[in-house]
């Protein structure tokens, strides 16, 4: 395996972190910090949790949601998945090999619940200590995995996507799964390789015209081959991110992350919420292709997240 430390000779847009375009796999050293706040600032959670997500790429808190809370998401979890109005938007992704709903986008502008949850002070109130940065919602969507017919979503980086399909500059980025069922070893938990953050993988391939159609359903491109992951996991094993409902698992935007199929019959679901840093803001794709919906990246009328307030 490659590794290169100089990315910016690759590309006459200087680009820091290039992939696709048939570029060969290699690893491109991380430029950015992982936690921008310095350590002078008190963080949020306690310091063992900040210093697992710094050496780790992602950290795992429980019992952050009560259970009144949780059965709040629920109902609109599931009330979502069959409102007519948010299947005639375009918005909702379905399974590749069946009309099972795998994943709502936007849910902070169609849900009144879920923009107060993406708001909430234990959620952005990590994101903006992370990222030291005022932020805003880059994406958000609820991810369906039903029992048995639940799909798998591969290995890959989100931070390669976001910046080759979005135009994300920088790894000033992070998600935060908010669970909302139990997150079983059996039933398609989220898996993480600790480390893997720390370094790019160059993705072979291309970009296909219009690749969301396709991706969100199955990720064929952008995706590592298998010496990358490989590697990766030799050097930082795989974790398997179980849990409560209630629970909270943050993770570094460039963390290798993916999730097997749940052929159990207990669902897995999830609130996904990606914070970027104001300063991060997407420009023009790194590929090229035409930009991809707002739904799926938020581009236009970008604004600092406000805090809100607390449920009724």
């Amino acid at each position: 395996m490659i590794h290169n430390s100089n990315p910016s000779s690759m590309n006459e847009r200087a680009d820091m972190y290039p992939s696709r375009s048939n570029l060969k796999a290699q690893f491109i050293k991380r430029k950015e910090p992982i936690v921008y706040s310095a350590p002078s600032v008190k963080p949020p959670l306690d310091q063992s949790l900040i210093d697992q997500y710094a050496n780790d790429g992602f950290m795992v808190v429980e019992d952050v949601f009560t259970p009144e809370e949780v059965a709040m998401f629920r109902r609109e979890l599931n009330r979502l998945r069959v409102d007519p109005a948010i299947e005639a938007s375009g918005e909702t992704i379905t399974e590749y090999d069946s009309d099972e709903v795998r994943s709502v986008f936007r849910i902070h502008q169609v849900s009144e619940v879920f923009k107060r949850l993406a708001g909430d002070p234990r959620l952005a109130g990590i994101a903006r200590y992370l990222l030291d940065d005022d932020v805003y919602i880059h994406q958000s969507r609820l991810n369906y995995k039903p029992g048995f017919h639940g799909k798998e979503f591969y290995w890959h980086s989100d931070f390669e996507t976001w910046h080759v399909e979005d135009g994300m500059p920088a790894m000033r980025a992070l998600s935060i799964s908010v669970t909302l069922t139990e997150n079983h070893t059996n039933n398609g938990p989220l898996m993480l390789i600790p480390g893997s953050h720390k370094e790019f993988v160059v993705c072979e391939g291309h970009t296909p015209a219009e690749h969301f159609r396709s991706s969100l359903k199955k990720q064929d491109y952008g995706v590592p081959n298998d010496g990358s992951l490989c590697e990766l996991a030799a050097q930082g094993g795989i974790f398997t991110a179980t849990g409560k409902p209630g629970s909270i698992i943050v993770f570094d935007c460039n963390t290798m992350h993916g999730s097997n199929s749940n052929i159990s019959p207990f669902p897995r679901s999830n609130a996904f919420i990606v914070y970027n840093a104001m300063s991060n803001r997407v420009g023009a794709p790194y590929c090229d292709r035409s930009v991809r919906p707002e739904y799926i990246c938020s581009r236009d009328s970008i604004s600092p997240i406000a805090t809100g307030a607390d449920y009724d």
